[in-house]
C-alpha cells in the first residue's frame, strides 16, 4: 500500500446536500454541519418504511498493533457495492480523540476508502463526544453535589460506582483526589470517554424517549441500606437528555468515492460495546439496500457484542459476515519475529488463529468470507497459497487493495458477498439472556476464546451477588479484555489452548442494559506514548490539518 499522501483523492467532497439526495433522504430532515457535513433528524426513522435491506458485518481474525483495515475495507466494499450499481450505505463509528493524539492516529479507513472530510470527522465531527462527556460529567457532578448537600438519599461514599471520564488519554486521572477542603474528599478515576456508559447508551437508543429512559435508570452508586442511586433520583435525567439530543441525529459524511456513510458513535471494542449506533444502522437499512457496518477489533470482541448485544435490542439479522485478515496478521499469529517481512511459513501457521475467528462466526449460523487486505510486499505466492487453504475450510477468500484502487480493488468480493446474502441463514445468538451470568461468561470463554474454564475473582463474585440481589443477572454480558490475544492474556498469540479467563470485577450497565465483566488487566484511562501522534498534527493559515 502507498502512503496517504501518495494516493490523490476524486477532489473535494460533493456537497451534503447531494449526497442525501442520492439516497432519498428529506432535506427538512437535513441538519447541515458546513458544506460536506450534517446530521440525519433522528425522527426519520420512524418516518421511514422497511425496505428488506441486507446487513453486512466486516469483523477480522487478532490484528497487529497497526490493526487489518475493517474501517478500510467496510467503506472500500461499500464503494464496489456502488460501482456494481447497488444502493449501499456505511456505517462506522466515530474516531476517538484519545487514541488519535496518542498512537493510532485516525479511524476514518485511510487511501481511496475513507470517509470524507476526514480531517473534520477525526478531530471534531459534530461535538457528539463532547455532548457525551459534558453529559456523563453533569451526572457526577450532581452526584458529589447531592453529597455535599446532606446526603438526603443516604449514598454511601465508599460505594460509588460511577465515575467522571475525559476524552483524551492522560495518566495522570487514573487516581485522583476530589474535594480536598470541602469537608467531603473522596478517591476517584477518570475513565476514557469511549468507555462511558453515556456513550454507549446512546447508540443503543432508539429516539429521545428511549435514550431519557436509558440515563433515568443507570446505577451510579449504593446507600446505605445496599439500594441503587439513579439519574432519575437525582433528578437530573431530563437535563442530561437535552445535552445528548443533538448528538443522537447520526452524522451524514461521504466516502472518496461518494458513497453515503454514517458516522456515529464511538466506544472501544475492547472495554465497551464496540460499535455504531443502532440509530445510525437502522436509519440506513430503511434507505440503502446494502448496509456495511463494522464491529472493534476481532470476532470474539466486537462481533460477538454485535450479535449479543446490538442485534438482539436493535432486532437486526445480519445477511453476512466480513472476516478481514491481513499477511501482516497470519505472521504474527504464526510466531514470525518481524510480521511486516514475507514468511509464507508463519503465515500458514498464523491461520489456526484466522480459523478460530471463522468457527466463531459460524456458531451465530452465519454466512461468511475472508477479505486479505493487500500491503505493499505481500507477494503473490505467500497471498496465493493463504488464500487456497482458507478455501480448505469451506469459506470463500479474496485478496482485495480497497486503499490504493478504491472500489474497484474490491469487486471481486462484493460479488461474492452479494451472493452470500442471497443464502438463508438462521442467525442466532449463542446465549440466552435468562441464564446466570456465571454461565454467560462462561459460555463466551469457551466457544468465543476457546478458553478451558473461568476464574471469579471474589471482588467479581461479590459483583454478581449484587447483581443478582438487585435484579440485573438477566442482561446480556459486555466482555471487557485484551485485543491482542483470543485468551485474557495479550502475551498468548495464535491460537491458545488450555488456559483459563479470571474475571476481575463485574459492573452493571443497566442504562446501556448490559453487565460489562472485566477479564484480565483492563485499562479504562490509557496513557500516551512517549512521541504521541499530537506531535506531528498542525494546522496552516488557511485552516487546513495536516498530520491525520
Amino acid at each position: 500500500m502507498k502512503k496517504d499522501d501518495a494516493l490523490p483523492r476524486r477532489g473535494k467532497p460533493l456537497p451534503i446536500a447531494e449526497i442525501a439526495d442520492s439516497m432519498n433522504i428529506p432535506q427538512d430532515r437535513l441538519i447541515p454541519y458546513g458544506r460536506c457535513m450534517a446530521k440525519v433528524d433522528s425522527r426519520l426513522l420512524n418516518e421511514l418504511k422497511d425496505n428488506g435491506s441486507r446487513l453486512i458485518l466486516v469483523t477480522a481474525m487478532s490484528p497487529t498493533p497497526e490493526g487489518v483495515g475493517k474501517t478500510t475495507l467496510t467503506i472500500g466494499l461499500t464503494q464496489s457495492l456502488k460501482l456494481l450499481g447497488k444502493r449501499a450505505f456505511a456505517c462506522i463509528r466515530q474516531p476517538s480523540l484519545g487514541p488519535f493524539f496518542g498512537a493510532k492516529g485516525g479511524a476514518t479507513g485511510s487511501g481511496r476508502s475513507q470517509a470524507l472530510p476526514a480531517e473534520e470527522i477525526t478531530m471534531q465531527l459534530t461535538g457528539d463526544d463532547y455532548a457525551t462527556v459534558t453529559a456523563h460529567n453533569l451526572i457526577s457532578s450532581a452526584l458529589d453535589n447531592h453529597i455535599y448537600h446532606g446526603n438526603p438519599l443516604g449514598i454511601d461514599p465508599e460505594k460509588i460506582l460511577w465515575r467522571r471520564v475525559s476524552p483524551l488519554n492522560d495518566r495522570a486521572l487514573r487516581k485522583v483526589r476530589l474535594g480536598p477542603g470541602t469537608g467531603f474528599e473522596r478517591d476517584e478515576e477518570f475513565h476514557i470517554s469511549a468507555a462511558s456508559e453515556v456513550m454507549s447508551a446512546l447508540c443503543l437508543s432508539l429516539d429521545i424517549k428511549d435514550l431519557k429512559r436509558r440515563i433515568g435508570r443507570m446505577a451510579l452508586a449504593f446507600d446505605r441500606n445496599g439500594g441503587v442511586i439513579t439519574p432519575e433520583d437525582l433528578k437530573v435525567q431530563g437535563a442530561v437528555a437535552a445535552l445528548l439530543k443533538n448528538a443522537l441525529n447520526p452524522n451524514l459524511a461521504q466516502t472518496v468515492e461518494g458513497a453515503p456513510v454514517f458516522v456515529h458513535g464511538g466506544p472501544f471494542g475492547n472495554i465497551s460495546l464496540g460499535c455504531n449506533s443502532l440509530m445510525a444502522t437502522r436509519t440506513a437499512m430503511k434507505l440503502a439496500d446494502y448496509v456495511v457496518t463494522e464491529a472493534g477489533f476481532s470476532t470474539e470482541l466486537g462481533a460477538e457484542k454485535f450479535f449479543n448485544i446490538k442485534c438482539r435490542v436493535g432486532g437486526l439479522k445480519p445477511s453476512a459476515t466480513v472476516i478481514v485478515a491481513t499477511l501482516g496478521a497470519l505472521r504474527l499469529h504464526g510466531g514470525a519475529v518481524d510480521f511486516k517481512k514475507s514468511d509464507i511459513g508463519a503465515s500458514i501457521n498464523g491461520l489456526e488463529n484466522l480459523k478460530r475467528h471463522i468457527d466463531n462466526v459460524r456458531k451465530f449460523s452465519l454466512p461468511c468470507m475472508v477479505a486479505i487486505n493487500r500491503f505493499d510486499g505481500d507477494g503473490d505466492a505467500e497471498t496465493g497459497e493463504v488464500i487456497r487453504r482458507i478455501k480448505d475450510y469451506g469459506v470463500e477468500a479474496f485478496a482485495v487493495n480497497v486503499r490504493d484502487e478504491g472500489g474497484g480493488g474490491g469487486l471481486e468480493a462484493a460479488v461474492a458477498v452479494i451472493d452470500l446474502c442471497e443464502l438463508e441463514n438462521n442467525f442466532k445468538y449463542i446465549y440466552d439472556t435468562s441464564l446466570p451470568i456465571e454461565d454467560k461468561v462462561a459460555l463466551i470463554a469457551r466457544e468465543m476464546y476457546g478458553a478451558t474454564g473461568v476464574v471469579f475473582t471474589e471482588e467479581a463474585q461479590r459483583d454478581i451477588r449484587d447483581m443478582e440481589r438487585l435484579g440485573f443477572s438477566a442482561l446480556p454480558v459486555c466482555m471487557a479484555k485484551t485485543p491482542k490475544s483470543l485468551s485474557d492474556n495479550p502475551a498468548l498469540t495464535g491460537a491458545p489452548k488450555g488456559f483459563k479467563v479470571t474475571v476481575n470485577k463485574v459492573r452493571v450497565a443497566s442504562g446501556a442494559g448490559f453487565v460489562v465483566v472485566h477479564c484480565g488487566n483492563v485499562l479504562l484511562m490509557p496513557g500516551l506514548p512517549v512521541h504521541p501522534h499530537a506531535e506531528g498534527i498542525d494546522v496552516d493559515r488557511d485552516g487546513n490539518i495536516t498530520g491525520i
